[in-house]
């Protein structure tokens, strides 16, 4: 009744926010691996195992004549990092705290920083994951020929940033059916392996079978990424703007819905679960 009150300036608050998502992103990061080296190590070797089994699949099939020309490892490269990173990113943000977890408990915490510490925390995997992985294959092969670099960079945040919108989706949709939210996004990811388009170009693709791919953001990402890495490809049915799109189209949905879920969820939907 009597309490003090203490105004607070912007940058105090924003000092705060920003303290709270640098600690609940180093505890998501050690959640998942309780190693960080570990789990460092296990992100480029599943990198690692991918790009060999897809080589050798390519090779051995005879399809490595539907490949761009040009180094034939950046272009399985340009795929599985991409796509790696927007399903694990999109799991990660599916899985954050809910406006029922633990976390929440206290004060300071909301779900809208457990969203951005997940995303955050595989992107920082990722990205290590990516320029481990790059450097020794350049120590390796004494240089790697991509023509934009800063291009590719973008198109891998750019599908990082799209996993994290449909993952927001996802983690606002579970309170009111987890198993088949738990159903939709294990089809969403093996859908992935598909009409990502990691394993082709999509200036190949008849007509008949682009509206398969089309919808897909990962697709146009990956298809952009391989015109920014080869200056034998332009991309002729994707473009970057589709991508953008439709990540800030989800992030809303999924702020949206994670709002009109947080009022409404009570700790007693999972009693009995």
């Amino acid at each position: 009744m009597f309490a003090a009150k203490h105004k607070r300036n912007n940058f105090l608050v924003a000092w705060s926010i920003l303290r709270l998502i640098f600690v609940n992103t180093v505890r998501d990061i050690r959640k998942s691996h309780g190693n960080p080296i570990l789990g460092l190590i296990n992100s480029m070797l599943q990198i690692i195992m991918m790009v060999v089994v897809f080589y050798f699949m390519f090779t051995i099939l005879g399809l490595r004549g539907m490949a761009i020309k040009g180094d034939f490892v950046v272009y399985l490269m340009t795929g599985i990092f991409l796509f790696l990173t927007h399903n694990k990113t999109m799991g990660a943000v599916a899985g954050a705290g809910g406006a029922t977890s633990a976390m929440m408990l206290h004060g300071p915490m909301n779900t809208a920083i457990g969203i951005v510490s997940a995303a955050l925390g595989a992107l920082y995997i990722q990205v290590l994951s990516v320029l481990v992985i790059y450097f020794g294959y350049y120590m390796f092969t004494g240089g790697i020929a991509i023509q934009s670099i800063k291009g590719v960079f973008g198109m891998f945040l750019m599908a990082w940033a799209s996993g994290a919108a449909i993952g927001t989706v996802f983690l606002a949709a579970t309170p009111w059916a987890p198993k088949t939210i738990g159903l939709l996004k294990m089809l969403y990811m093996r859908a992935n392996m598909i009409t990502s388009g990691k394993m082709f170009v999509a200036n190949t693709l008849p007509g008949f079978m682009l509206p398969f791919f089309i919808w897909n953001p990962l697709f146009h990402t990956i298809d952009q990424a391989r015109g920014f890495a080869f200056k034998d490809y332009t991309p002729v049915h994707t473009s970057v703007s589709y991508s953008i799109y439709f990540t800030l189209v989800f992030l809303f949905i999924g702020m949206l819905g994670e709002f009109f879920t947080r009022h409404r969820v009570s700790s007693s939907w999972n009693a009995g679960k």
